[in-house]
């Protein structure tokens, strides 16, 4: 039996959670579809797929196969495009993922331009606060802020941003600035989980190791909404410098303890690895790749 076709019913399985629909996907018989799974695993000697009346699992090796599979079919596609002339052509459909506050200040403007730019292409810009599973989640470009877990990516790195702790003039004037880190206990914090969801801030003092448990007065999970509450004098918060580059430029904004921030972090844009990169993916990070450099603005910090 054709091994591409048996990947492509077990693709087309998990991508529609039924064997009915997949054999409606891929106009086959239900009974067609069943022999193809059956035959993919007696021929690799282990169980993909947990069934019963319900519902359809996974099994670890299911997982690992899934993977494995669409990296390959999606290779299969993109060979098949350039033998018959079509992968410099940037066209169809790409999703890329971001963070929410990242996607409004940068992300949003950069793809609208990318597709101004590129009339046969489209744009999905999923905005989630969560490291995404591109493979999984059928993502074709993320970018990223921090460390990379997913090592077998392609990467292209932008740039870096920092952590900051900032606070308005106004509430600084009331309250004085803090000079070391054990001074924030004495101040009104402003919590963003995005940043610090455990309220323990770990610093470096002359070579050596200290943090402080902070507990926030008022915390979100949505950044803009941390940093009204710190330019309206309400207290101080911790940001990404991208998110507060202009309200710094401005004076709304005075960053805090530069001696004893954290390291910057890394921003990529990354992508699943293909020995053939699809001319959709390759056309977007040609276009975005300088232009998101440009736009991450790096504060001048010791």
């Amino acid at each position: 039996m054709d091994r591409i076709l048996q990947m492509e019913v077990f693709a087309a399985i998990n991508d529609t959670g039924s064997f009915v629909q997949a054999a409606n996907k891929l106009r086959m018989s239900p009974p067609a579809v069943t022999r193809t799974m059956n035959a993919l695993e007696a021929r690799l000697g282990v169980q993909l797929l947990t069934r019963s009346t319900r519902q359809l699992s996974l099994t670890d090796a299911g997982s690992s196969f899934l993977e494995a599979t669409r990296r390959l079919l999606s290779e299969i596609d993109d060979a098949e495009k350039q033998a018959v002339g079509q992968m410099g052509i940037a066209q169809g459909h790409l999703t890329v993922s971001c963070s929410m506050t990242f996607s409004r200040l940068i992300a949003g403007p950069v793809v609208r331009a990318f597709l101004e730019a590129h009339p046969r292409m489209s744009v999905s810009l999923i905005a989630v606060d969560r490291v995404t599973n591109l493979v999984e989640e059928g993502i074709d470009v993320a970018i990223r802020i921090g460390n990379l877990p997913d090592s077998n990516l392609m990467a292209k790195r932008l740039g870096h941003v920092r952590r900051l702790f900032v606070a308005s003039p106004a509430y600084l004037a009331r309250h004085g600035t803090p000079k070391v880190p054990p001074d924030l206990k004495r101040h009104t914090m402003i919590g963003f989980t995005g940043i610090l969801p455990s309220h323990d801030w770990h610093y470096n003092s002359g070579g050596t190791r200290g943090h402080v448990q902070l507990t926030p007065r008022f915390e979100v999970n949505d950044a803009p909404t941390a940093l009204a509450a710190a330019i309206d004098g309400e207290g101080i918060t911790m940001a990404l410098s991208y998110t507060v580059d202009e309200q710094l430029k401005r004076g709304e904004l005075v960053p805090l303890l530069q001696p004893f921030l954290p390291p910057p972090w890394a921003v990529h844009l990354v992508y699943p690895p293909s020995k053939l990169v699809a001319p959709k993916v390759r056309a977007f990070l040609d276009f975005a790749g300088e232009r998101l450099k440009q736009m991450i603005p790096e504060v001048d910090l010791p």
